[in-house]
């Protein structure tokens, strides 16, 4: 179980995290906490930040939350990182509280869509939120990543904006808003973002982060897995790809609507005017040839009669060709994956049309295995105003050893102190109930290849289970031990978004790789899917 090589078959061709020449602002050493305010910079020694990470939630240094991670994975590198939370979005004063930053804005929502954390279901405004000291709400706007994303371009605007977090991850192509009742643009386009990254961040963020400190042009970094940017439609950078229609993917065909379940068939047939007296009749006969052939069966005097009989009563699957796909005659050579873009419904046509905005959402889902998912662009705007949103392909996964040097990195696993009460203490006022929830937790795994229709998983995190190694697990237990106050020696949980997946996934590396299929449990646990807990 504590092998050195990775416990997924998934070819992994990406540089590793421990790979890069680290930054030289890594002689300032590791921080206790990522600063918050000028004064803490200048105890380190800072004059300036390289990095400033602005976020919705409360900063706690913990692996959970996705600004420590990103933020501690940078130090790690050598950058001198600084975090601005929940700052006052009215007016760009709070986002100049650390300085210029000298690469570039990290901006995030949160863990959470801000508009799920400040609305209910009703849309009525909630009147907590988890990721706040005291569990107050109204800590963040309404769309928070593309407020801030465009406070900071207001605060210092020659300074590139990347975008992340599950906000930016879920709506990086156009989109439904429940909230609004209507189609919306790409995030990219409405937030003015330079980048988006989506997924698990780990890999894209490094790789920027060394490409921005050698003065690389932000414009010119568009071949980074897990990046979405606006580009122009005769951008330059498009020579060399090859374009293909995405109804060569997938056929757009009728949407049905949704049925209700707590109607029988009868009732719903009733209520589109119909009838079920003839299904009824079919049910019944089905019925009695099925007692039949069982009556046959029983009279069936020796095994070679019986075998016959079950010969004439099964009848063979025929597969028919989907005639709605283009038919290819002879043998055709396909472009290159890796180079290869597929022009998704433009967002003037799917806001419109339901059956284009669930063809193009299919193709989205359709194009995420990193082993074979291609390129993706739609289309935003005409004439002079017309962009293109560009989507590379998913990320590729962390390897074992990659997620335990994410875990094992050095986090305070506490709030900030500057949410302290005069006790130093978080608790009553000062309690973070995120925080308080996953106190004594451990994250073990990420991905899930569940692929429910309800569920984002899959679709932020991927359906490649990423697994830590156990002493990595146990060191962080130790570390809990070590520095959590109030632990008692229990540990709540060993989780993760689907922790009864741990260490499971396909076993066929070229099989896992070449897989098309959204979910590897439905309709029925796939043949190849491993499903052994045992060590």
């Amino acid at each position: 179980m504590n092998a050195l090589v990775d416990v997924s078959f998934f070819p992994r061709h990406a540089k590793p995290l421990s790979s890069y020449r680290k930054f030289w602002a890594t002689r300032f050493g590791t921080a206790p906490f990522l600063p918050m305010s000028r004064a803490e910079m200048e105890k380190l020694g800072w004059d300036s930040c390289d990095i400033i990470i602005v976020t919705g939630d409360a900063y706690v240094d913990h692996p959970s939350f996705g600004m420590a991670v990103i933020g501690r994975m940078l130090e790690n590198q050598g950058f001198r990182v600084g975090i601005i939370a929940q700052p006052d979005w009215q007016s760009a004063e709070a986002f100049k509280a650390l300085g210029k930053p000298n690469l570039f804005w990290g901006v995030t929502a949160g863990n959470m869509d801000s508009m799920i954390n400040r609305y209910t279901a009703d849309r009525k405004i909630r009147t907590d939120d988890a990721y706040t000291p005291g569990d107050v709400a109204g800590k963040r706007p309404d769309r928070a990543a593309i407020v801030y994303s465009q406070r900071c371009r207001e605060a210092f605007k020659d300074v590139p904006v990347v975008l992340g977090g599950i906000e930016g991850s879920l709506r990086r192509i156009a989109h439904y808003d429940y909230w609004s009742d209507k189609v919306r643009r790409s995030i990219v386009v409405d937030a003015k973002c330079d980048l988006l990254l989506y997924g698990n961040a780990e890999r894209a963020i490094v790789e920027i982060a060394h490409r921005l400190s050698r003065r690389e042009p932000i414009e010119q970094i568009t071949d980074v897995r897990g990046t979405a940017f606006v580009r122009r439609t005769d951008d330059a950078t498009r020579l060399g790809w090859f374009e293909m229609d995405s109804t060569e993917v997938d056929a757009p065909g009728s949407v049905e609507p949704h049925l209700n379940p707590y109607q029988t068939t009868s009732e719903q047939a009733a209520e589109q005017g119909s009838s079920c007296a003839k299904q009824d009749a079919t049910m019944a006969q089905v019925a009695t040839e099925k007692e039949a052939a069982s009556a046959r069966i029983t009279r069936a005097a020796g095994q070679n009669d019986l075998k016959k009989v079950l010969a004439a009563d099964v009848a063979p699957i025929s597969f028919v060709r989907n005639p709605a796909l283009p038919t290819r005659v002879g043998k055709q050579q396909l472009p290159p994956r890796d180079r290869t873009v597929i022009r998704l419904p433009s967002f003037d046509a799917v806001k419109s049309d339901a059956v284009l905005y669930a063809h193009a959402n299919r193709v989205l889902h359709l194009e995420t295995n990193p082993g074979n998912a291609r390129a993706l662009v739609q289309a935003h705007g005409e004439g002079s105003t017309a962009r293109d949103v560009w989507l590379n392909p998913p990320p590729i996964p962390l390897t074992t050893a990659e997620m335990d040097q994410v875990f094992d990195l050095p986090y305070a696993r506490a709030p900030h102190p500057s949410y302290a009460d005069e006790n130093g203490s978080h608790d009553h006022a000062t309690k973070i109930p995120a925080w308080e929830m996953i106190r004594f937790s451990i994250n073990i795994m990420r991905g899930c290849f569940g692929g429910c229709t309800f569920c984002s998983i899959t679709e932020h995190e991927g359906r490649i289970i990423q697994s830590r190694s156990e002493d990595s697990i146990i060191k962080e237990i130790e570390d809990i031990r070590d520095k959590v106050k109030g632990f008692t020696g229990t540990i709540s949980d060993l989780g993760g978004p689907t922790a009864n997946m741990y260490r499971l996934g396909c076993k066929s590396p070229e099989i896992e790789a070449a897989c098309r299929k959204p979910s590897c449990v439905y309709p029925g646990i796939c043949q190849n899917l491993g499903t052994d807990h045992h060590p």
